[in-house]
């Protein structure tokens, strides 16, 4: 991956790196806005205080210091594989159309075509509805490239607005092809907001590797505390434009602009609890203090750390991983390794997009995009 660890001056010194997320990428856009890559993602950070909003402050860069892995007794937790979790079309989003190597999509009033490999069939629909596109990325292919966006019909603003869950936040044009939201998410996203709303109290939900913040505002929109991670700048003000694009300003919502680990070790100390723990880390990331995030090296310690900071009554812990080589098998056995002793159930597999044409209502091919594995108490 060529862009892997690059930053550019403007982003050191901002504190993060590109991220194509997670979650979770970020297109050049005429501003000078950038957004973090998914498979990139900066995993150290600095403070900030974007427009609009006060960020919790962190405590001063330092290197994280490790520890061994908790040695966990007792039965592993039960499981349910294969799991696949799928996003159909809705009125604010739906993959209308794959083929020949791109994917055509609806996000609010815009349709918009990008590449994709993994549409390796012809596609369904005809040339006339995909020329109707309001936008298309052009350039690299690969998920963390960079190209820009042509836009056939009339020239559109980098940002608009869109809605899911109930929950308001600005779709974004950026320069690795993605627009500030994954959609896939929303089987998680509905997830979370269930449980909130079932609880017979208040819980408190933590958001790693956050990215726009679209999950942390459904979470609090539903009736839960939430702490918000992300070690970009850029990702943080891009979450607090979300909040205050559906006047959220009020909401329990605490953004950190950190270090992931830095965060949760530190919460650990502290004995923190959480009820529910949303994590979506990259495959590698590199913030500007010369912090560095592999999936494969790191993942172990941050579940473990996870599993600690989990509250006795937690109602799950959801992991996503990203453009990694591995079945799902691989973050299944871990999550069940780290779990043990706590019962429950751990599930995993892949989540989906379901093709659903023009109407939203006319099912087609599935697009795989993630891999994922969740602990959840029943």
């Amino acid at each position: 991956m060529d862009l892997e660890g690059q930053t550019t001056p403007a982003e050191e010194q901002a504190g993060g790196t590109s991220r194509q997320t997670s979650g979770r990428a970020c297109p050049r856009t005429a501003s000078a806005v950038k957004a973090t890559s998914r498979q990139e993602r900066p995993d150290a950070g600095a403070r900030a205080r974007p427009a609009g909003g006060k960020i919790t402050p962190s405590a001063a860069p330092t290197e994280a210091v490790s520890r061994p892995l908790m040695k966990r007794e007792g039965e592993r937790p039960a499981e349910r594989v294969p799991v696949i979790l799928e996003t159909i079309g809705t009125d604010a989003y739906r993959l209308v159309d794959m083929g020949n190597g791109e994917k055509l999509e609806q996000y609010g009033p815009y349709r918009i075509v990008r590449p994709e490999a993994q549409a390796l069939w012809p596609r369904s629909l005809p040339s006339s509805i995909w020329d109707k596109a309001d936008a298309v990325f052009t350039g690299d292919t690969d998920e963390d490239g960079m190209g820009r966006w042509r836009f056939p019909h009339q020239a559109l603003g980098e940002t608009w607005p869109m809605q899911l869950l109930g929950t308001d936040f600005h779709g974004r044009f950026t320069a690795f092809r993605h627009v500030g939201v994954f959609p896939e998410q929303l089987v998680h996203w509905q997830w979370v907001q269930d449980q909130i709303k079932a609880a017979d109290r208040p819980l408190k939900v933590l958001n790693l590797f956050g990215y726009t913040g679209v999950a942390s505002l459904v979470a609090a929109r539903a009736g839960a505390e939430v702490t918000h991670v992300d070690a970009s700048k850029k990702a943080i003000g891009w979450a607090r434009e979300n909040q205050a694009l559906g006047r959220g300003e009020g909401l329990p919502i605490r953004w950190i602009c950190e270090d992931a680990m830095k965060f949760i070790q530190r919460e650990e100390r502290r004995g923190s609890r959480y009820d529910i723990i949303l994590t979506d880390p990259p495959k590698f990331g590199r913030g500007p203090n010369g912090e560095v995030w592999q999936l494969f090296d790191h993942l172990p310690l941050m579940l473990d750390i996870c599993r600690e900071i989990l509250s006795p009554n937690a109602v799950g812990l959801v992991l996503t991983a990203y453009s990694i080589r591995a079945s799902f098998y691989s973050i299944h056995e871990l999550m069940r390794d780290i779990m043990r002793g706590r019962g429950g159930v751990v599930e995993s597999g892949e989540l989906v997009i379901r093709e659903s044409g023009p109407d939203g209502k006319t099912p087609g091919h599935a697009l795989s995009t993630s891999l994922f594995s969740r602990w959840v108490t029943k």
